[in-house]
């Protein structure tokens, strides 16, 4: 990779607006409803009207900075969908369904199944009803009843339902294929500046493709000196990365820019708080392999959800931590594959015991754990000793919580994307459970919430609280990590004023006060 200087030059796509090329020029680091709102003023669409985009050929292109650029010889068209449209595209979808299910009962031959089972199925309960069996012949008859539903599981591909949180134990391993020929993403060099930039918290994460960020993981390994300590093997080190990729969801939020934001940020404070001078190798290890892993496989929707719908995950986790439990059995899935074991060559004993350690952080994320946690630490950080297990423990588990939620810690532009994704997840996941009868947090709920009230809470009573305890032991933090977020929560309470001072109808006397403010002037007169 060469300059990432390339990454924030404004992006430019051409539309085809009443069979004339419109040229439209955005910055990559507008939101995708700054840039719905730009494609309607250009295609002379009103405001807040639901848009798609398709390329020339009808296929759906994404409304978000990462869109693929066109040229003016393959113009893309923006289409208002009115409620007229959007029955048709209902329809449509509705006959393309039907078509796919018509095929795949043809392929399946699902109807012969279906009368097989049924057929067999009366048999059984014929046998059941009129014959009055004894006890052996009841358990033949159960026993028969399993074959066929395993029968009826192997020829449907063993999954039950289609509610992508409620997991059957037959996936456990749906995604765990690693290649085993050479990975053959590209291999970047990354340029001085890029590499100087990563060490900060202020580095862009949304300016980089999957290659690029698995290139990067890459590289924190073999500089923080991880793969010569653990004696990897470079080529299992692409591997596990690309199976790390291959197991994170296309969720909103929870998703492989996740991972890589906050094992980016967990590589930033080890540089930035001199973590190798003060703790082992081994150590670092542990906190980047437990960042890499900390999301693996989420579905979506939050322990919550999992809980009050009693989904498999909960029920196999008993409602204890059951997504981070998951992530980690997901994260030693990967790593029990020889092609994917970064630790193969690790002593045993030494292996338990960082198994134990990743384990214990993945878990630490558990914001129901926050207070419990944060107290912990509070009570050790005045003394603090680095000798002492039990307090380096603490110590790594508040820095991977510190890195899982410090999206607030970037610049503006960066951060303020995070929070619409975490909101569209939110309101994915409240919709659900509306629609389920389950109960609905209001911090959640499209009908109540606000992206300043979101932030203004967390940012005070979570993220400020656990930074300034993490200051006291490492004060080179402040004006980088700690300042920022002081200034994140003034930026939404000013926000927050503003709307409130809107909906109180008094929008232009609190205008004026604010003008009045910034001039240094309360006593002007207008």
């Amino acid at each position: 990779m060469g300059s990432s200087s390339s990454s924030y030059a404004p992006k430019t796509i051409y539309l085809d607006v009443d069979g004339k090329v419109q040229k439209v020029v955005f910055s990559r680091h507008c939101s995708p409803c700054d840039i719905k709102e730009l494609l309607c003023s250009s295609s002379n669409i009103p405001r807040n009207t639901a848009i798609m985009m398709v390329d020339p050929e009808g296929a759906l292109v994404s409304i978000d900075p990462t869109m693929p650029t066109n040229s003016p010889n393959s113009l893309y068209k923006v289409i208002s969908l009115s409620t007229g449209q959007l029955g048709e595209k209902e329809d449509m979808f509705q006959n393309v369904l039907s078509q796919v299910a018509e095929q795949f009962s043809r392929a399946f031959r699902i109807n012969e199944l279906k009368t097989e089972v049924t057929n067999r199925l009366a048999m059984l309960e014929k046998r059941v009803e009129l014959e009055g069996l004894k006890v052996v012949e009841i358990e033949k008859c159960k026993n028969d009843l399993k074959k066929l539903r395993d029968e009826m599981t192997s020829r449907g591909g063993g999954r039950v339902g289609n509610c992508p949180c409620k997991y059957n134990f037959s996936d456990d391993g749906k995604k765990l294929n690693p290649r085993r020929d050479v990975p053959s993403y590209p291999k970047y060099t990354l340029s001085q500046e890029t590499i100087e930039a990563l060490k900060k918290p202020t580095f862009d994460v949304w300016h980089w493709e999957h290659n690029e960020m698995l290139s990067c993981l890459e590289y924190m390994y073999h500089d923080l000196g991880l793969v010569k300590e653990f004696n990897m093997n470079p080529i299992t080190l692409k591997r596990w990365l690309l199976g790390i990729q291959e197991n994170y969801r296309s969720n909103p939020f929870h998703n492989f820019r996740h991972c890589f934001c906050v094992s980016q940020m967990m590589y930033g404070m080890i540089n930035l708080c001199n973590l190798p001078e003060k703790m082992t190798l081994t150590d670092m290890g542990i906190l980047m392999t437990a960042a890499v892993c900390h999301d693996l496989d989420h579905p979506g929707y939050n322990n919550t959800y999992q809980i009050n719908a009693r989904t498999e995950l909960a029920v196999r986790y008993n409602d204890i931590s059951p997504l981070e439990n998951h992530h980690c059995a997901v994260a030693f899935q990967i790593l029990s594959l020889p092609e994917c074991n970064i630790f193969a060559n690790v002593e045993l004993e030494a292996y338990k015991q960082i198994r134990q350690a990743i384990i214990t952080l993945i878990l630490a994320t558990d914001m129901a754990r926050h207070g419990e946690i944060l107290d912990s630490f509070k009570h050790k950080v005045d003394s603090f000793d680095f000798t002492n297990e039990e307090h380096v423990t603490c110590l790594k588990m508040v820095l991977i919580k510190c890195c899982d939620i410090s999206n607030e810690v970037r610049p503006t532009e960066v951060a303020e994307p995070w929070v619409d994704c975490l909101l569209e997840e939110y309101f994915m996941q409240s919709d659900r459970e509306k629609t389920e009868g389950l109960p609905v947090a209001p911090f959640m709920d499209r009908d109540k919430v606000t992206k300043p009230t979101a932030q203004i809470g967390f940012i005070k009573f979570v993220l400020i609280p656990m930074f300034e305890t993490v200051l006291k032991l490492f004060p080179q933090i402040e004006e980088i990590m700690v300042q920022p977020l002081r200034d994140s929560r003034d930026h939404y309470e000013e926000l927050k004023q503003i709307d409130d001072a809107m909906t109180e109808g008094s929008g232009s006397r609190f205008m004026i006060q604010k003008f009045k403010k910034v001039v240094g002037r309360p006593d002007l007169r207008l």
